[in-house]
């Protein structure tokens, strides 16, 4: 037997993103953002309200930086979640995160976070609040990499459990993709 919950931003696993930007005096901000992903081969698709401070920016300039939020800063990257950039315009710094300008984009790379999505905006909208950027770049830390790819276990992503309010890591593997399932063919 199943029991209905009614309509809700429920999914497993939900990213949890982090949105860096730039405002016009060129000062770094940052949010945290659980309603997003990847949308076609080269875009993300983010939730993000009209009323935030980095939808201003985006709009703005243009640009933002999308980094995976790790095991080792979840508090800080839950800072900048429930702090606001109008009332506390140094949260980046606050938080301890140090920007360095993005080499493709107009917007900043988070140092301390060790993947990110450099991004150009492809769209708002107000109506929808959907932002939707172009992936121009992804860059990664050479220390979560093995064999030259962004290793899971060394990044240590989470993930927002949207029912109970936590943050999750990753397992293990447990399966190969486009593998397994030849095994039904």
């Amino acid at each position: 037997m199943r029991k209905n919950f009614n309509s809700h931003p429920w999914s497993y696993p939900q990213p949890v993103l982090m949105i860096a930007s730039y405002d016009e005096n060129d000062v770094p901000n940052l949010m945290n953002a659980a309603w997003g992903g990847i949308s076609a081969v080269n875009h993300i698709a983010i939730c993000v309200d009209k009323g935030h401070k980095t939808t201003a920016n985006i709009l703005k300039r243009g640009a933002f930086t999308v980094s995976m939020a790790d095991e080792a800063h979840v508090t800080e990257c839950d800072y900048v979640g429930i702090v606001s950039g109008d009332k506390v315009p140094d949260k980046f710094a606050k938080a301890g995160f140090h920007a360095v300008k993005s080499e493709f984009v107009d917007a900043p790379v988070v140092e301390e976070l060790p993947m990110c999505l450099e991004c150009k905006m492809v769209s708002y909208d107000s109506e929808t609040e959907i932002l939707v950027g172009e992936i121009v770049n992804i860059c990664a830390d050479e220390a979560v990499l093995t064999g030259g790819k962004i290793d899971p276990a060394k990044l240590r992503p989470i993930t927002f459990d949207p029912v109970n309010n936590h943050y999750l890591a990753l397992g293990a593997p447990v399966g190969n993709a486009f593998k397994d399932g030849l095994a039904l063919k």
